[in-house]
């Protein structure tokens, strides 16, 4: 799957093109647990930009930071 979206991302800034849309919205809490999982790792560049998008987001980086204190409840392989 992150090698999909790595050829998907590698033209793109958001999910659907230039614009930040509601599939940005949808993958950024698939793409931080996914992470914690399988870490994108240096093969996968262009979904690790992706997600440091995501996560400079105001909204997404708030989310992030409110779930911190439950994190420690995510069973990470």
């Amino acid at each position: 799957a992150y090698g999909m979206i790595d050829t998907e991302m590698a033209s793109r800034t958001w999910a659907l093109g230039e614009a930040f849309s509601m599939a940005d919205c949808s993958a950024a809490p698939a793409l931080y647990y996914a992470n914690l999982v399988e870490p994108f790792g240096d093969d996968h560049a262009n979904v690790a930009r992706y997600f440091e998008r995501l996560m400079a987001r105001p909204s997404f980086a708030r989310t992030v930071a409110e779930a911190d204190p439950y994190r420690h409840l995510f069973p990470k392989a």
